[in-house]
């Protein structure tokens, strides 16, 4: 059977197919995918069907289980990746007219990235904090599940093609300087200032497998839970509620929400539409 062969006459097979794989990959790698959104799994594993030429999800499946290189790569596709500097510019400001404030006056404060990806929005938080005289006073562990993605996050090294429009989302947020004051430009890449990544712990963390990552006072988790089931969004807001003290902030993706969680009741709402939230003083 082919890739595209998979239609609604064999939907079934797929979605065992599909359960199978998931299970495998738990049991072999420890990696939990199983309460993923399972149409979002299902496109990636698809896409690398047709990427790799294996013919159908069965073959697939024991190719992960023979070959661990193989799975590595596999694992990439299954990742989520999509970022970008200043993502949601309104987002930043919100940040710096209602959060910075408070956290100005913490002699120090901690913050966690978490699902932070290829590192583009942690030296966004970083470039943030450092205008308004923070960065200095704060650690910042940023994490993810994906080694290869924290790697490139540890570089700071981004494509010079890209610049032009994080360069425009930082005009947008607020930015009181120029994006370049931050970076070197070199051979097609641009290399972000040392100074901002030395506040910066680059960790492995899984927030589907693994419990609380530190107790801080900022959590950035932005476009991460939508690609969850539901047990698993609430099981990840936990995780956060936590990971928080009372009086931390958490700040979710625009499409993203605490609402019908069972959390919702231990955070007030600080910005409905940037979806940034305190947890609860009791």
């Amino acid at each position: 059977m082919t890739n595209g062969a998979y239609n609604e006459t064999n939907a079934d097979l797929l979605n065992i197919e599909m359960q199978l794989l998931m299970e495998a990959i738990f049991l072999r790698y420890g990696y939990d995918f199983r309460n993923y959104s399972k149409a979002h799994i299902r496109r990636r594993v698809l896409h690398h069907l047709s990427m790799s030429l294996i013919p159908n999800v069965t073959m697939l499946l024991d190719r992960i289980l023979r070959d661990r290189d193989f799975f590595s790569n596999f694992l990439d596709d299954l990742s989520i990746n999509v970022t970008e500097m200043f993502r949601d510019p309104e987002f930043y400001k919100s940040l710096k007219y209602n959060i910075i404030p408070k956290l100005k006056t913490y002699a120090y404060f901690k913050v966690w990235h978490a699902g932070c990806s290829t590192g583009e929005e942690v030296y966004s938080i970083a470039i943030l904090l450092k205008e308004e005289g923070l960065l200095d006073r704060c650690q910042i562990y940023a994490t993810d599940f994906n080694r290869k993605v924290l790697e490139t996050a540890k570089e700071g090294v981004y494509q010079k093609s890209d610049i032009e429009q994080y360069d425009k989302n930082y005009v947008l947020s607020g930015g009181s300087g120029k994006l370049s004051d931050y970076y070197k430009s070199r051979y097609g890449s641009v290399i972000f200032d040392k100074n901002l990544s030395s506040k910066v712990v680059f960790a492995d963390h899984n927030l589907v497998t693994d419990n609380v990552f530190a107790e801080v006072n900022m959590i950035l988790c932005r476009n991460v839970l939508i690609y969850f089931e539901k047990n698993l969004q609430d099981r990840v807001i936990g995780l956060f509620y936590k990971s928080l003290v009372p009086g931390g902030i958490l700040c979710l993706g625009t499409k993203e929400s605490i609402k019908f969680s069972g959390y919702e009741n231990l955070f007030e709402v600080v910005d409905e539409k940037q979806k940034i939230y305190k947890r609860k003083i009791l």
